[in-house]
């Protein structure tokens, strides 16, 4: 089974004005995309309540989602929601006043949920109820010195510029970790002190795949560390890779295959009025491709294959991942007796030896 499904948004168009990030999409979607026959089938179409939204062209996607099971931990920026998978019918959701551009949600090890609340700097452990439990800043300081609790932060449409921008939060046995753009590292935040550093350029998604952590970077770069040691091992720039010698894109969203192969996703450069989000672009004059995803073979250092995103309804790409039904499963049902016993793995299979 080859299908990759892929989570983003439906780009908001407006021939009258430039819109921000914050005002970029219409519809948060997860389409389900055949890469032989580059046909594809929406998965979900949601567009957030009014209540939980800025009042003027709030942005509604999904921002970087987490497969755990078979469950899709998604997120919009001021939402998190479950899915069962592969039915897509929505099991959980919660919303809270903290929630301000929200990048990514992850079932920890616990059973809680840890999100990445980028407009606060902040992450948060809350229960599946919506009780929250722990308040990190990622900047170490007291998570509300610069914000109000009295205010509902889902209904600001931003709070940018962002003196870190954490982007994605990941574990390492019970450690909880988070990149950061702007200090371009990732932390742990259950023990301070503890840092890699991702010096080639801004990180934005953190993947830990068997000993190493596999993180990219928006302008294009894989970076690959040492989960025990936490140093650098390798470092692929993706830009070497094809020969359009075209801006790639924002660089996010990861799904390696095996050790060599994995499938990147970019999203077209729009312009902002926040300059320094860009200075990783050299020549401004350079032409941007459009918003897509490629497979890489980084052994060979080769392109092999790339897929527009924007015909298939995907303006804005967050996270790829594959999944297979489970068997015997169906619909939205509880597991029955019988089936037989096992656990989807970070790649997408199943496995039947966990």
């Amino acid at each position: 089974m080859n299908e990759i499904y892929v989570v983003g948004g439906r780009f908001r168009g407006n021939m009258f004005r430039k819109l921000e990030e914050w005002q970029s999409c219409k519809e948060a979607r997860i389409i389900q995309l055949d890469p032989t026959t580059k046909t594809s089938r929406s998965c979900v179409e949601y567009v957030s309540p009014p209540h939980v939204c800025p009042e003027e062209l709030p942005a509604i996607l999904f921002k970087s989602a987490t497969l755990r099971g078979n469950k899709l931990y998604a997120c919009t920026s001021t939402e998190i929601l479950v899915y069962e998978v592969p039915s897509f019918c929505q099991a959980s959701y919660i919303s809270l006043p903290c929630f301000n551009d929200l990048h990514h949600v992850y079932p920890s090890a616990e059973g809680t949920l840890l999100a990445a609340v980028t407009g606060l700097d902040m992450v948060v452990e809350i229960t599946m109820e919506g009780k929250v439990l722990r308040e990190w800043s990622v900047l170490g300081e007291d998570p509300w010195v610069r914000f109000s609790r009295e205010i509902d932060y889902r209904r600001v449409p931003t709070t940018k510029p962002h003196r870190s921008h954490p982007n994605h939060v990941f574990q390492l046995q019970d450690e909880i970790w988070v990149t950061r753009l702007q200090q371009r590292d990732a932390i742990s935040l259950t023990r301070p002190g503890r840092r890699i550093e991702i010096a080639v350029q801004r990180p934005h998604d953190g993947y830990v795949f068997g000993d190493s952590i596999y993180f990219t970077t928006v302008d294009g770069h894989i970076v690959i560390a040492d989960r025990k040691r936490l140093q650098i091992k390798k470092v692929y720039d993706l830009n070497q890779m094809g020969s359009s010698g075209q801006i790639l894109g924002w660089c996010r969203g990861l799904l390696p295959l095996d050790e060599n192969r994995l499938w990147v996703g970019f999203t077209r450069v729009r312009p902002t009025r926040f300059q320094e989000n860009l200075a990783w672009i050299a020549n401004q004059a350079q032409r941007h491709r459009p918003s897509h995803i490629a497979l890489y073979d980084l052994g060979r250092g080769a392109c092999l294959e790339e897929i527009e995103m924007e015909p298939h309804g995907i303006g804005i790409v967050f996270t790829l991942f594959q999944i297979q039904p489970r068997p015997g499963a169906s619909g939205c049902q509880a597991p029955r007796d019988g089936e037989i016993a096992g656990e989807f793995d970070a790649f997408g299979r199943w496995d039947t030896a966990r």
